[in-house]
């Protein structure tokens, strides 16, 4: 399965709790931290919820 690298770029202040949780369920914690991650839809789902906080690449 391919395999995806996951950037926080914006920092989770001002955001829901659930947001933050989303964050931190995908394993970022401080701005530019990163995580790689299996292409699954679990996953995908999570980014979709913070798009507008991460930055997506493929490996």
């Amino acid at each position: 399965m391919a395999q995806i690298k996951v950037t926080l770029v914006r920092s989770t202040i001002g955001c829901t709790e659930t947001q933050k949780a989303t964050v931190a369920a995908l394993g970022l914690k401080k701005i530019r931290s990163f995580k790689i991650h299996e292409d699954t839809p679990a996953i995908l789902g999570q980014i979709k919820k913070v798009s507008h906080l991460v930055k997506v690449e493929n490996v």
